[in-house]
């Protein structure tokens, strides 16, 4: 169905190809999942089966890539649209209609369906996506991961033969995500849809590939094998793969099923240690500035810490806030510490990025209090409030404005007041490798994340907070973002971020604030909440059950 023929793609001005020598086929009725490393070419090697590269991005194409018998080279992404549905990493760029149930019908309007298939198709979709609630909700009211949703069902809608999805579940929480890929199962094993999927995710959705395309470094070529085949040699691998190549299992387990099968041995080695122990507690407050951390190339200067106040980082008390017709936050009460991880987890919808939005002033509250340090936040000019909370959103792109890596490092560090190089640094801690000259649009969505933490903590606020920090970052990435969080954490910074990321909170965070309905509904310490959450346990916990672990680190630890 999809045929990649020796293809390589050279973007303007760029002296090395982004992706060369990919040769493999795809066949109909199956599910391809493309994984390696951020920045290796994925998004490039799904937009040449739209037509989407070079039609629309530029750039020059080499080989063939057929869709369908349809060559992308001369059939531009309008005259693939009856054959192929694309969702991107950034939902939003693809919606042209206002409202839930008007976008699912856009692409089948596009086609000329009869009405009558075009109710039909949208009721199903509705209920296949559990979207019927929200259909007539303006797109813009909506959640990121309501508004991935939507998405998915604007391109399922025409019954596309090829489904190409990048990053389809970064946004979803764990039980929405379980739907989503439920959905593509069912389309590929009932109605032969062909499906090629890129996900940093491996966690979720490695055991449902009928392949796996690995693309192991910028220009490599990919290798193609079964999923068990490409997890054994991958550098990039789920929980599960890392606790069986600890363990030494074979064949590697792909599931938690797979692996608690295997456990046993496991569990008698661990038994009578308790890896919820080294679940860091929340610290006081550093009495002096903490001394930089050596693994840190951008702390070797010594930096000073957050300045002290009296006041916590962030204190919300009995908090509403309604954004039109709907009541998005409750009778939410949260303090944080200095120095204090706290993860906002729950369903797609629930408020974790309105409660954001409060602490960063972008949402006056219905009514409630809340404070950051010592000001009102909504009250408080942007030039004052930015040295004392700072937010990197979901949409990285919404920080970006120049057109160069170095003029986004030079502006943050003039807005911030720092030293010439301060978020220069920043940025070769997270992102080793780029260049000054390279424009933000060229980076990948995980890359262009971490250029806007860089940005954001060039001011060092004491509150940072962050949006799905972990969307389109592959497993090295997330480890050099959990670092400097913890390293700014040991500083006395506190940080509150919402995730569908559990695998993140379990290594990260030191509590856990879940949200339903706008409301609180449980607060603690990270091991007690996760542990008794079928939704937002990590995998190890569900493979090593009723031992409470939460990470193959604290195995590893254990066992070492």
């Amino acid at each position: 169905m999809i045929r990649f023929e020796n293809v390589s793609v050279t973007y303007d001005g760029a002296a090395e190809p982004t992706v060369q020598r990919v040769d493999f086929e795809v066949p109909e009725g199956e599910l391809v999942l493309l994984v390696g490393p951020s920045g290796v070419g994925k998004s490039t090697v799904l937009g040449a089966v739209s037509g989407l590269v070079p039609h629309f991005t530029g750039g020059t194409l080499r080989g063939r890539v057929t869709v369908a018998g349809r060559d992308t080279r001369t059939h531009k992404p309008r005259e693939l649209a009856d054959v192929v549905g694309t969702v991107g990493q950034d939902p939003l760029s693809h919606f042209v209609t206002d409202t839930v149930e008007d976008e699912l019908a856009y692409g089948m309007e596009s086609l000329g369906l009869a009405p009558d298939v075009m109710r039909r198709r949208v009721e199903e979709t509705l209920d296949l996506l559990g979207l019927a609630d929200l259909r007539d909700r303006p797109i813009a009211t909506l959640s990121g991961g309501q508004q991935q949703r939507v998405a998915i069902g604007s391109v399922l809608t025409p019954h596309p033969r090829v489904l190409v999805l990048d990053e389809p579940t970064s946004a979803l929480d764990p039980a929405a995500a379980e739907e989503v890929l439920a959905v593509l199962q069912r389309l590929v094993h009932d109605l032969g849809t062909t499906v090629l999927m890129a996900e940093h995710r491996l966690e979720r959705v490695v055991q449902y590939a009928d392949q796996v395309a690995l693309l192991p470094a910028p220009g490599s070529a990919p290798v193609l094998g079964t999923p068990a085949e490409i997890m054994a040699v991958s550098p990039v691998y789920p929980p599960v793969v890392d606790l069986g190549r600890l363990a030494d299992w074979s064949p590697l387990p792909l599931t938690v099923r797979d692996a608690r099968r295997r456990a046993g041995g496991l569990r008698e080695r661990l038994t009578g240690r308790d890896g919820t122990r080294d679940t860091p507690s929340v610290p006081p407050a550093p009495p002096e500035p903490a001394a930089p951390l050596a693994s840190s190339r951008w702390r070797l200067r010594k930096r000073p810490a957050p300045a002290p106040t009296a006041a916590p980082p962030a204190e919300v008390r009995s908090l509403a806030v309604r954004r039109g017709r709907v009541q998005a936050l409750r009778h939410v009460d949260l303090t944080v510490a200095p120095g204090e991880t706290v993860a906002l987890m729950g369903r797609n919808g629930a408020g974790k990025s309105t409660l954001l939005s409060a602490l960063v002033g972008l949402v006056e509250p219905a009514a409630g209090s809340v404070r950051v340090g010592d000001v009102v936040p909504h009250r408080t000019a942007p030039p004052e409030l930015v040295s004392r909370v700072g937010l990197v959103p979901q949409e990285p792109r919404d920080l970006l404005y120049a057109d160069t890596v170095a003029a986004e490092c030079e502006a943050a560090d003039r807005d911030a007041g720092a030293a010439p190089g301060t978020c220069r640094a920043l940025v070769t801690e997270l992102l080793p490798g780029v260049t000054d000259g390279t424009h933000p649009r060229d980076l990948s969505e995980g890359q262009r994340l971490a250029l806007a933490l860089a940005v954001v903590l060039t001011a060092r606020p004491p509150l940072l907070l962050l949006d799905e920090p972990t969307r389109g970052l592959d497993y090295a990435a997330k480890a050099r973002l959990v670092a400097v969080l913890r390293g700014l954490a040991a500083e006395g910074h506190a940080i509150v971020l919402a995730t569908h990321d559990v695998e993140l909170a379990a290594e990260l965070v030191h509590r856990v604030v879940l949200l339903a309905d706008g409301e609180v509904i449980a607060d603690g310490p990270t091991a007690d909440v996760v542990v008794a959450s079928p939704s937002f346990a990590p995998q190890v916990t569900k493979i090593l059950a009723p031992q409470k672990w939460l990470t193959v680190t604290q195995v590893r630890r254990a066992l070492a």
